[in-house]
């Protein structure tokens, strides 16, 4: 037993983790504001290009966490899920 967990990848798995935690509270707090930005009709334009950039830093670390393998990928994406957790029940907490 104690040989296939040595085989498992759990340090590229953790930093994965880590990334995609950082990455999940970045992009999901990121939201409110352009929500707001949507919802004020002031500068759409802007609103438009803030949602583009956080799609793309969320699709760039999860491009680069794929070229490292699979472990890393699925603790990215576990990493964004707890993110995105994370910052639901702040906002539930906030009302």
């Amino acid at each position: 037993m104690s040989a296939a967990l040595a085989d498992l990848p759990l340090l590229p798995a953790a930093l994965g983790l880590m990334a995609g935690l950082a990455l999940g509270l970045v992009h999901f707090a990121t939201l409110r504001r352009v929500t707001a930005l949507y919802l004020s009709g002031a500068a759409p334009a802007r609103a438009l290009a803030f949602q583009l950039a956080r799609f793309a830093l969320l699709i760039g670390v999860l491009v680069l966490l794929a070229t490292a393998g699979a472990a890393p990928l699925l603790g990215g994406a576990l990493g964004v899920l707890l993110g995105r957790a994370i910052i639901l029940r702040k906002s539930r907490e906030a009302r």
